[in-house]
């Protein structure tokens, strides 16, 4: 049995609003990323009606040394996606929709198209709502990154990074960091006015130099939103936690990523690229003028 860290325990208690959200994204028949990748936050984050949809199904195409989400052969995209998304927001009263998806390699615009519907649903659906999508790296393919800021125009666009350089092959073999570094680097040159963000993991053997280069990269890359948390190993088939980074340690990373010139960093043991989403929204006062 994995022993954590005291700084590491969590109490849950059960939540109305928690069991309300569960029952509803069962009755649309969604997927979420708090529930597919194991996120520690799940109760805490749905009992204040804060989710991550994921879209274009629940199994990816990549096998990513970190993740729990289901890879494997998926599902053609299901048409009726967008309006399932854009009912759940709806119905629960969003004002603020984190939208992300698995990497569909298998397409061949690799589910940009769909990803643009389903913001355009969630939007017309949705007056006022506000959007972030975490993205995969479309292969670094410029015309599918601008499919989705010019056509979604969502306020925040984030691609994760997730590790330092070295080790990002052991981590995402069908990734590549430099080229997660171009798509954002390519989306904050279009200059459509979307945050750009991203996320990094520690505790998988990292040196704090390596996180250092790495937040001067994603600064470099015009990333000014950034999340820092720790990695969990979902379960022994997936890569083992190297260290459990200490609270004092994720201080200092934020004050690194803040002498970095980020805009906005949050970062502690269970912050997930979509922790508390709208505070980095919120961070620079945009609202929606769609």
């Amino acid at each position: 049995m994995q022993r954590y860290p005291r700084w590491m325990k969590q109490s849950f208690s059960p939540h109305g609003v928690a069991r309300e959200v569960r029952g509803l994204v069962e009755d649309l028949r969604l997927a979420t990323v708090c529930e597919s990748a194991v996120c520690p936050n799940l109760q805490e984050c749905w009992s204040r009606r804060s989710l991550t949809f994921m879209i274009l199904g629940e199994r990816c195409t990549r096998s990513c040394g970190f993740c729990a989400v289901d890879h494997g052969r998926p599902q053609p995209p299901e048409a009726d996606e967008p309006w399932r998304v854009a009912e759940a927001v709806r119905r629960l009263g969003l004002r603020h929709a984190v939208i992300t998806s698995v990497a569909r390699d298998d397409l061949r615009d690799e589910g940009a198209g769909h990803f643009a519907d389903v913001i355009r649903t969630v939007r017309s659906h949705n007056p006022g709502i506000t959007i972030e999508t975490l993205v995969p790296d479309f292969h670094g393919r410029e015309e599918l990154i601008r499919q989705v800021l010019e056509t979604g125009r969502p306020e925040v666009f984030a691609h994760n990074v997730e590790t330092v350089e070295r080790l990002s092959n052991l981590l995402r073999p069908q990734a590549d960091y430099r080229r997660s570094l171009g798509a954002l680097a390519f989306a904050a040159a279009l200059g459509t006015g979307s945050l750009i963000k991203s996320s990094l993991m520690v505790g998988l053997g990292e040196t704090p130099e390596e996180v250092r280069r790495t937040l001067a990269d994603a600064r470099e890359a015009g990333v000014t939103h950034l999340t820092i948390g720790q990695y969990l190993r979902p379960d022994e088939r997936h890569l083992p936690v190297m260290e459990y980074v200490s609270p004092e340690r994720f201080q200092w990373y934020e004050r690194l990523a803040d002498e970095a010139g980020f805009a906005w960093v949050k970062a502690g043991p269970f912050v997930r690229s979509s922790y508390h989403a709208v505070d980095a929204l919120n961070s620079q006062a945009i609202t929606s003028p769609w």
